[in-house]
């Protein structure tokens, strides 16, 4: 729990706050971005919630902090920001929340489908969520991007029953146990809807998840920068291979076709169509060809 002894000094105004134990995951500046930004390298209040809406949005970002680093004074309408997780970015594609700090506060999601329902790398595990995925249908299949994001998948799958999708270059540890590991650097199609596309980089064994050549699940691999302007990797987090990871982008962008973009760290982004698309992996690419 957030400590107002703790509050950091960046901090305006006193109702909602963000204390020192915050890891400037940043899931809070894009969660409710009216409300929290950075300041000297952690994540803190700017402008105190004005309406109902921003109230709310805060509430979900203190419900979703890895790190209970938000706080807010008593008497907030907590139910109905727990309710409104998971939170629909796109028909049929959810933001789960609930960060875990053990995949340092990546986002998780839930793509809910006919054949089956799929949480993409894995939320904070907790009752009020795990009853909202069963509301949608639960869970079917679990994919871990990487091994960086696994979080709470083994609660997940004992949940919901549901296997685990996983590279077999990333598998160790408490990912020993995923039920059908992929292998080598071509895609696989899961099922009619859905690919695996392994992309070694940021780690050996990442890769990303395509739906209906519309939706790309892309862990760490890919992300939107709003102060570069463009896609983009991160080059100060890249566990395994700089250069494989330019290569995989390289295939990524050739071979494939998508419009949304949903990373696990970094910002969303949700291209207006396929043109708009393609001028955000040229941009991509000609910064990686320069860094």
């Amino acid at each position: 729990m957030a400590q107002r002894a703790r509050a950091l000094p960046t901090n305006v105004g006193d109702d909602f706050f963000v204390d020192d134990s915050c890891i400037d995951c940043a899931a809070c500046r894009w969660i409710a971005p009216r409300t929290f930004d950075e300041a000297r390298g952690q994540s803190r209040v700017h402008h105190q919630p004005a309406s109902a809406p921003d109230e709310h949005r805060a509430l979900m970002a203190q419900l979703a902090c890895p790190t209970a680093s938000i706080g807010s004074r008593p008497g907030k309408d907590v139910a109905a920001a727990q309710a409104a997780w998971p939170d629909e970015i796109v028909p049929g594609v959810y933001h789960c929340g609930y960060h875990s700090e053990a995949s340092f506060g990546a986002a998780s999601y839930l793509l809910v489908r006919e054949a089956g329902n799929v949480l993409v790398d894995s939320p904070r595990y907790n009752r009020p969520l795990a009853r909202r995925l069963e509301a949608l249908g639960g869970v079917s299949l679990m994919f871990l991007t990487h091994r960086d994001d696994v979080a709470d998948h083994q609660k997940w799958t004992e949940h919901f029953g549901c296997p685990r999708v996983m590279h077999e270059a990333d598998i160790a540890g408490s990912t020993r146990g995923v039920e059908r590991p992929v292998s080598g650097r071509d895609p696989v199609a899961l099922d009619d809807e859905l690919t695996v596309i392994p992309v070694p980089g940021h780690t050996r064994g990442s890769a990303c998840l395509l739906f209906q050549d519309q939706t790309l699940f892309t862990g760490d691999h890919l992300a939107y920068a709003p102060r570069r302007g463009h896609l983009y990797a991160f080059r100060g987090a890249c566990w395994f291979s700089w250069p494989e990871l330019v290569a995989s982008t390289h295939r990524l962008f050739a071979e494939h076709m998508f419009l949304h973009v949903l990373p696990g760290h970094g910002r969303r982004y949700l291209a207006s169509s396929r043109e708009d698309m393609a001028r955000q992996q040229r941009a991509c690419l000609d910064w990686l060809a320069t860094v």
